[in-house]
């Protein structure tokens, strides 16, 4: 741990029984947002993507670590390992929701009942408690009870059908995302509505039930698309690279790889023609507005492409820029984090644990708030190393009593 400023959420605690991606994602940020954030886990197996490689970390003797996957989504946090299957585990995980601002949980609907750990159980002993449930389909209707998987929820929730190469074109078939973004952002939007619900239970004292569903999360984010659908009756279809309602906003070839060009507005557009030496398509009547040339969207691309095609990304990009066409290389992963504007953001964070031979490397929040700064207080937690320190901390546990609880296998 390290001495820095205190963030907006210090003095808020999250008892964390989620697991996997969308829970932990929301209750990352708000550890990072200075929520003392306590992750319950399972005694010697712990949060599934521990395992969940390669690759893994190497510990200091060598060992087989956890997989970098857990480290994504589980900074600042502390790892309290406990059998809620126990009478005795769970009574502890009772006693310490009566003590926190939040649970956020992503067990199936009814799942967490029969061990008093429900909503409805735990906010008879604090009725201002913000619980937080994340499930697939969420808390009622047909498909309440059925589980939820990110690629699944992609599939289902229609984000697959818009992604991937046109039919017709090599390759062409419905593609998941690359990272899982159902789960992420069920996360982001779980963490808002936390924050909002605190608000409220400040203000009245009353905590409330929040109901998160991937699959609601999921069709949110359809954006524009839905919305195209809604107003036309047609439902999208995919169409690779290129975007439903703007021309040119795609990748073209350049002589050494290509470059992505995402024109917003008409005066982009005549700045790209100019800058590629092909003023007159500005004034071509199947380019002058952008409805004119989403129209003509092929005919467009093939009057650009050998332009484009004459020199490298590189001094594209820099011709564009300077004329104020929005513009970028396709980079590689490892390239995001070379870019100048990455390292001068800061957007490694780099943070250290006594048991793995290498320093943990993750992206930082993007989160910049002028007064309360996220910090990096400390690094994705070894499985159970708070265990002690919380049951002390928050429930007045002594090593005795802890030592009982060690024995009968509860923590």
């Amino acid at each position: 741990m390290t001495d820095t400023p205190q963030g907006p959420l210090a003095g808020v605690t999250v008892l964390d029984l989620s697991r996997v991606l969308a829970g932990p994602w929301a209750t990352q940020l708000l550890a990072d947002l200075g929520a003392e954030v306590i992750k319950v886990e399972r005694p010697g197996a712990g949060d599934d993507t521990r395992t969940w490689g390669p690759p893994f970390a190497t510990t200091t003797e060598g060992e087989r670590g956890d997989a970098a996957y857990f480290f994504a989504a589980n900074r600042n946090k502390r790892s309290l390992t406990v059998d809620m299957a126990t009478p005795e585990g769970a009574d502890l995980l009772r006693r310490l929701a009566a003590k926190a601002d939040v649970v956020v949980e992503n067990f199936k609907t009814g799942g967490l009942k029969k061990y008093g750990l429900d909503y409805a159980s735990l906010r008879a002993a604090n009725p201002k408690l913000v619980y937080c449930s994340i499930t697939g389909f969420g808390q009622t209707g047909p498909y309440a009870a059925r589980a939820g998987y990110d690629y699944m929820i992609q599939a289902t929730g229609g984000l697959m059908s818009i992604t991937g190469q046109a039919d017709g074109d090599p390759g062409a078939e419905p593609m998941k995302v690359g990272v899982a973004v159902a789960d992420l952002f069920t996360g982001l939007y779980a963490s808002n509505a936390i924050l909002a619900a605190l608000l409220h239970a400040r203000e009245t004292g009353q905590g409330q039930h929040i109901d998160m569903a991937l699959f609601d999360a999921q069709a949110a984010m359809l954006a524009n698309q839905a919305s195209n659908f809604f107003a036309s009756g047609k439902a999208p279809v995919r169409m690779g690279n290129a975007h439903p309602n703007l021309a040119p906003y795609q990748p073209f070839p350049t002589a050494d790889g290509a470059v992505v060009i995402a024109v917003g507005n008409d005066g982009q557009f005549r700045a790209l023609a100019d800058a590629a030496g092909l003023s007159a398509l500005a004034d071509d009547a199947r380019f002058k507005t952008n409805a004119d040339r989403v129209a003509h969207r092929a005919a467009l691309a093939e009057a650009l492409k050998p332009a484009l095609a004459g020199k490298t990304t590189a001094n594209w990009i820099k011709a564009l820029e300077a004329a104020g066409v929005p513009c970028g290389p396709i980079n590689s992963i490892d390239r995001v984090f070379e870019e100048p504007q990455a390292v001068a953001r800061g957007l490694v964070v780099e943070q250290t644990r006594t048991d793995l031979s290498r320093p943990i490397r993750t992206v930082a929040s993007p989160i910049r708030l002028s007064e309360t700064p996220v910090a990096y207080r400390s690094a994705p937690p070894a499985l159970g190393a708070d265990t002690d320190a919380v049951l002390q901390e928050q429930l007045g546990l002594n090593e005795a009593e802890i030592a009982r609880l060690r024995d009968l296998g509860v923590v």
